[in-house]
């Protein structure tokens, strides 16, 4: 059984982009949709303001948010469950058994005070599956899937994701590879001409690539710069940034918090996030 791209929803303007996004990429990849309501064992069954019990206002939730996901993707099968727990231990939980988990940025109801930064940042580095992050979608953006690239692992994992993304979105890849200038330079030009990214490895590993997906048009872009700002400066006409959760070289020591941490905050486009290669 083909495993469910997985959409955490609790009805906030953020989480309903998210279900838009995942229903989306559910119908051009082919996967199932699965929209997970977690709700908060603390929360009273009786509100007092209604009556309805909490229970009942989820499923209208999730019966909604199902009706949502088909009227963007009608080929789509999709289901609803509604978990008790703590937001993040039970989306992790998902992640084991999900193809991936997109999340919005910041959320209500069962996502209560889960802003940028806890909810995006506390499952980023520990799924294991890619996970996006959509703030919003925006009429404007791009349609374009960019990368950011540096030859480690996570990059590669990273690369191969957003491969598959351009693939089924039939748009091109830009790969971005970011080399800083020296910590220790006054100024840019205070220095020479600095040693290109490796550009013989890049190529190397790109080639593979192309030959997998000779449909996809691949634009390589070396930027001397930190890859916080490239990467973010590239999210603005972007359709999806795709990230390792470490890197090497320009990503160097770049552990979430760092490098994708900046990436979640600073982006403009929905954001995926890859631990390792996928299983």
């Amino acid at each position: 059984m083909d495993r469910a791209v997985v959409v955490g929803f609790d009805g906030s303007p953020t989480a309903t982009a998210a279900l838009a996004w995942a229903a989306e990429d559910a119908g051009l990849r082919k996967r199932p949709l699965r929209i997970v309501h977690v709700r908060e064992p603390w929360a009273p069954e009786h509100p007092s303001n209604g009556v309805e019990t909490l229970t009942e206002r989820c499923h209208v939730l999730l019966g909604n948010a199902a009706a949502r996901a088909r009227a963007v993707a009608p080929a789509v099968t999709v289901t609803t469950a509604l978990v008790t727990g703590a937001v993040l231990p039970r989306l992790r939980g998902e992640a084991e058994t999900a193809d991936t988990l997109v999340v919005g940025s910041r959320g209500l109801g069962g996502f209560t005070g889960m802003v940028l930064g806890s909810a995006g940042l506390g499952l980023a580095g520990h799924t294991g599956c890619p996970l996006v992050v959509v703030r919003s979608l925006h009429a404007d953006s791009g349609d374009d899937v960019v990368v950011g690239d540096d030859g480690s692992p996570h990059a590669q994992a990273a690369l191969e994701y957003a491969l598959e993304q351009a693939s089924a979105r039939r748009t091109r890849l830009c790969v971005i590879h970011a080399v800083p200038f020296p910590a220790l330079a006054p100024h840019p030009a205070g220095y020479g001409p600095l040693p290109a990214p490796n550009a013989d490895g890049a190529g190397s590993r790109l080639a593979l690539w192309r030959e997998k997906y000779p449909q996809v048009e691949i634009v390589e872009s070396r930027v001397h710069r930190h890859p916080v700002p490239a990467l973010a400066e590239a999210s603005r006409t972007a359709g999806l940034l795709v990230v390792g959760s470490r890197g090497l070289t320009g990503f160097t020591s770049a552990v979430l918090g760092s490098v994708s941490h900046a990436i979640l905050h600073r982006a403009r486009c929905p954001v995926a996030v890859l631990s390792g290669p996928r299983s």
